[in-house]
């Protein structure tokens, strides 16, 4: 309705009314696996099991941390089992407080996504000059760390400020799974210009916030068996669906949440 503020960065379409696409090999439909591996400052925000409890709630820092120590070597078990890559959304800070994930992920060929230094405070909460000293220190690590510079992004919390997406065109990155949710296929999001007559864009990822242990069993406390069967519908039903339209399935996880055993 005309007057009402809207979503600059990304334009209204159906999907049935977009130019139709195929991905490498005439295949129809792309699956990626997403493994969110985060630190969280002691004391200092984050996913709370107990938002009961005052600073700095130990509960939900060792709950969290649980995820570190054992949770993702137990999911790196099942997916070196499964043969399966994974897409690595990953606090710098990991780097070191648990240098061996990093290494055995690497080590995997797992594709690094970029996700903040830590996951204790979003970036819709930083300035300009905070957040972009940031983009600045993360990609310098990532780049480091991997040998080359990161290519895709979703911020801590999935939470990033208005200038985000600006920010990430000009560091150079090329994806984004913030805005992921609202789609079912890759879109484009507009960046400021940041060079003379020309506007970059960023490539939008679908990313899930159903198919998302976090708000699926912390939240709205689905089961371990009712989560993945949902997994299972979702897929059937996209692959039948792609007889239309290609699509991206995606399940995303956390090492302290599905990591637990009786999870797997």
């Amino acid at each position: 309705m005309a007057g009402f503020p809207d979503f600059k960065r990304i334009s209204f379409s159906t999907i049935k009314d977009r130019p139709q696409f195929h991905w490498p090999g005439s295949k129809r439909l792309a699956c990626y696996l997403a493994l969110n591996l985060e630190h969280f400052i002691y004391g200092e925000g984050g996913v709370d099991l107990d938002r009961t409890s005052p600073s700095p709630n130990l509960r939900s820092y060792l709950w969290r941390e649980y995820g570190n120590r054992v949770g993702v070597w137990r999911l790196l078990d099942l997916f070196d089992e499964l043969e399966f890559p994974l897409g690595v959304i990953a606090n710098t800070a990991i780097y070191d407080h648990a240098p061996q994930i990093m290494a055995a992920h690497r080590a995997r060929g797992d594709e690094v996504i970029g996700h903040g230094i830590t996951n204790s405070k979003p970036l819709a909460s930083m300035d300009e000059a905070e957040e972009r000293a940031l983009f600045q220190e993360v990609t310098e690590r990532l780049t480091e760390e991997e040998g080359g510079p990161p290519q895709g992004w979703l911020s801590p919390y999935l939470a990033p400020s208005e200038r985000t997406p600006d920010l990430l065109a000009e560091f150079g990155y090329s994806y984004i799974l913030d805005f992921g949710m609202v789609d079912d296929q890759p879109f484009w999001c507009e960046t400021a210009p940041i060079h003379k007559n020309k506007t970059e864009q960023l490539l939008c990822l679908p990313y899930p916030i159903e198919l998302n242990d976090q708000p699926a069993m912390v939240f709205r406390r689905d089961g371990p068996d009712e989560f993945f069967a949902s997994a299972i519908v979702q897929f059937d039903e996209m692959l039948r669906a792609t007889e239309k339209y290609s699509q991206v399935f995606v399940v995303s996880l956390h090492s302290f949440i599905v990591g637990q055993p009786y999870r797997l």
